[in-house]
Parts: structure tokens; C-alpha cells; sequence
């Protein structure tokens, strides 16, 4: 990779904010979301190779059904009625969004590995959580450099069940995060970021 290169990726990752105020509207197809999340899945890499990520794109209907979900569980938990409306009206912002991309981790894969590599059983489920960050934030770059918004959220495992019945999938998938885009509305608003010299250190550079 040339140095122009490496200067262009890493200001697509800079330019990657959390967006919150998403409309019902894509810059890009639906095809072209679906063959991202393709992508990313297909060349992001994983310890052992293991390729334990599964990931379910959601648009129209099938997302809002997902949203509504997330409602549904988060309802009887709350303290009183005005602890409801705030967190209705944060729902409902994801909800009144474009779609979602589900990350889960499948844990027949992990599994298999720790009785394949039983030297590295307790680590396997930490690297499946890595493998899955990777493919979070590959996703919402990219989305994100198609113009669109996006913000991450993590409401499993509340939703699992529901999630996995609606959409038919394997038990053995282990919701991760729902990644939720659209158009902006609005900016991203300020990012502070902790001095970077606080954050990375470097030894034995020559130049």
C-alpha cells in the first residue's frame, strides 16, 4: 500500500462519527449495503481463520420489526412513565431510521475451536469478540464513506430470542450489535479526543 493510500484510508476512518439523527433514506441501493456487509464479512480476518461472524441486514419493514423488539423488552423495565417516554423516544430514533446490520457470533465455531485447541480454550471466546469488533467498524466505515450515518447500539441479549425467531436463524448464533444507518439529519456533532501521546507509545524507531 502506498503512502497515498494509507493517507486516504485513514482518513475514512478519521471522518467515521456516531450519527444519531438518521432519516428513512439511503445515498446508496439496498444491493450495494448488502454486497458491503459482503465484503466485509468475506475479507475481514479472524484468529484460527475461524470466520465465526454472521451478520443480517435488515431495511423497511424488518427493520422497524426489530425496533419494536427492542421496545417491547426494554418496557417493563423502566422505572415509571417519564423514565418510558425518554427511552421510547430514543428507540424510536433508531426505529425511524433506514435499517440495521445485525452482528452475531456463531458459537458452534467457537466452540469447535476450543476442542480443537483445547491449549487456547478460554481465549477463543475473547478472540470471537474481537473478530466481530473488527467487522463492526469495517461496516460503518464503509457505510458511512457511501454517505451515509450511522450509529452503533447493543441492546442483546434482550432482544435474542425475538430476533432469532423472526428471522429464522441458528441457535447458535450469539447477537453482538445492531448497526444502525440512514441519511443524516444532522451532524455528528464535537469529538474530544485524549491526547494521543497518552494513547501510543513507540520504542526502538530509527526515523
Amino acid at each position: 500500500m502506498s503512502l497515498g493510500a494509507a493517507k486516504s484510508y485513514l482518513s475514512t476512518i478519521a471522518s467515521r462519527r456516531s450519527y444519531y439523527a438518521l432519516k428513512k433514506e439511503s445515498t446508496i441501493p439496498d444491493s450495494r449495503v448488502v454486497e458491503i456487509v459482503q465484503e466485509v464479512v468475506k475479507h475481514t480476518p479472524s484468529s484460527f481463520n475461524s470466520q465465526s461472524t454472521r451478520a443480517v441486514v435488515v431495511f423497511g419493514d424488518e427493520h422497524v420489526k426489530v425496533w419494536d423488539f427492542v421496545l417491547k423488552a426494554l418496557k417493563p423495565l423502566a422505572a415509571d412513565e417519564v423514565a418510558w417516554s425518554a427511552t421510547e423516544a430514543k428507540v424510536n430514533n433508531f426505529r425511524s431510521a433506514y435499517g440495521s446490520v445485525l452482528f452475531f457470533e456463531d458459537q458452534t465455531v467457537v466452540k469447535g475451536l476450543q476442542e480443537k485447541f483445547a491449549l487456547y480454550a478460554d481465549r477463543f471466546p475473547q478472540w470471537s469478540e474481537h473478530t466481530s469488533g473488527a467487522h463492526q467498524i469495517h461496516v460503518w466505515t464503509a457505510l458511512e464513506a457511501e454517505g451515509l450515518g450511522a450509529n452503533l447500539q447493543h441492546y442483546n441479549p434482550l432482544i435474542d430470542e425475538d430476533v432469532r425467531k423472526a428471522f429464522d436463524l441458528p441457535e447458535s448464533w450469539t447477537l453482538k450489535s445492531q448497526l444502525v444507518f440512514g441519511t443524516p439529519a444532522a451532524g455528528a456533532g464535537d469529538k474530544e479526543l485524549a491526547p494521543i501521546e497518552e494513547r501510543v507509545k513507540a520504542f526502538g524507531a530509527k526515523n
